[in-house]
């Protein structure tokens, strides 16, 4: 039923998917990443897994070999000791390094890089026992996730039933094998389950993320009112205005960076108004204003003319209606045609500009 403001129909607002991010409120599936650790394990294991049965072989041969039997001095067995670490250590690492590398970027495609406080902080009500039971026996959705988790791992028996099915009398035939074949059917037979069952999880889980996220978006949702509402309160959030004004500064002190040292003469108030007036005879039917601004942007249009040469003139009069009557970008009307013109011819005669000739009056 709508409550009183009505239906959320309207997607969340950025900012209520931050607060929502902030309380740990995303989409993410713990099956999912233990799906894909198990696939990678048994790929890794079947790249490297042939290094790591060398590297027991040769920890063996070290440990039980005659030179260590012989020799059981501390200093010898310490460095016995070492050496078999390091032997483990580089035949593992492979698998080691790439499983955490595959953690690491699941979570990473899931979530990207976030930590949210709230999420860690310990809750004494987690310690109550009949909190789980609740959530297996409490009805609803409870009830709902072990039924799935019990046809999940029916699942799981059947797709790992089919990776031995055929092979049920090779296993009852295991006696007559040698030692290294029974070792070899082994490995065979649970890379193959291994292999099987990570697919599954991942299909399962990569459904699961899906449905997270589409449940987190529905629990999101808006109304039209909270939207309005939402609205008003950054409308009058101080530190957004701030953001907003440094924002629109900043915007406009890079055009006037870019544009001011383009101009042909800067008119003044001479300390409240500046405008940046521009006229290429070739390539313009009349003179345009490429930069203007009030109090501080006035006198950073200033400092840039000065830095790069360009005249600077107080017309009062002039600056103020242009200032008030021209946005950036647009031509002077024709009423300044005649002022414009007795500047520009000016400054070409300053400039020793003769060649150019100012708008027609």
């Amino acid at each position: 039923m709508a409550d009183e403001y009505g239906d959320k129909t309207e997607a969340p607002t950025a900012k209520k998917r931050q607060e929502a991010r902030e309380n740990g409120q995303i989409a993410r599936s713990q099956d999912l990443t233990a799906a894909s650790l198990l696939l990678a394990a048994m790929l890794l294991l079947s790249w490297f897994g042939g290094g790591i049965v060398q590297a027991m072989r040769d920890v063996m041969e070290v440990m039980l070999g005659p030179a260590s039997l012989h020799d059981m001095r501390t200093p010898s067995m310490g460095e016995i000791i070492i050496q078999v670490i390091t032997r483990v250590a580089v035949a593992l690492g492979p698998v080691l390094a790439g499983m955490m590398l595959v953690a690491i970027s699941v979570n990473l495609v899931q979530v990207g890089f976030f930590l949210s406080p709230k999420r860690i902080q310990p809750k004494l009500e987690m310690l109550n026992p009949t909190r789980g039971l609740k959530k297996i026996f409490g009805g609803g959705q409870g009830v709902v996730t072990l039924l799935m988790n019990l046809a999940k791992m029916i699942m799981i028996g059947v797709v790992a039933y089919s990776a031995i099915h055929d092979r049920l009398g090779l296993i009852a035939g295991a006696t007559t094998l040698s030692q290294e074949q029974i070792f070899g059917l082994g490995a065979q037979i649970v890379y193959d389950i291994g292999i099987r069952i990570a697919i599954l999880l991942l299909v399962l889980a990569l459904i699961d993320y899906i449905y997270q996220r589409y449940k987190i978006e529905k629990e999101l949702k808006m109304t039209k009112q909270q939207v309005k509402d939402e609205m008003k309160r950054m409308e009058g959030d101080p530190q957004i205005k701030q953001r907003r004004r440094q924002l629109q500064m900043n915007r406009a002190m890079q055009r006037i960076r870019q544009d001011v040292p383009t101009a042909d003469v800067i008119v003044t108030n001479p300390t409240h108004f500046a405008i940046a007036i521009k006229y290429e005879p070739g390539s313009m039917r009349a003179p345009k204003v490429v930069a203007k601004g009030a109090d501080f942007l006035a006198l950073k249009i200033r400092e840039i003319a000065g830095e790069h040469g360009i005249p600077i003139l107080e017309r009062p009069p002039l600056a103020r209606s242009l200032y008030k009557d021209v946005a950036i970008g647009e031509e002077v009307p024709e009423k300044f045609y005649a002022a414009i013109a007795e500047i520009l011819a000016y400054v070409y005669e300053l400039n020793g500009k003769a060649k150019r000739r100012p708008v027609a009056v």
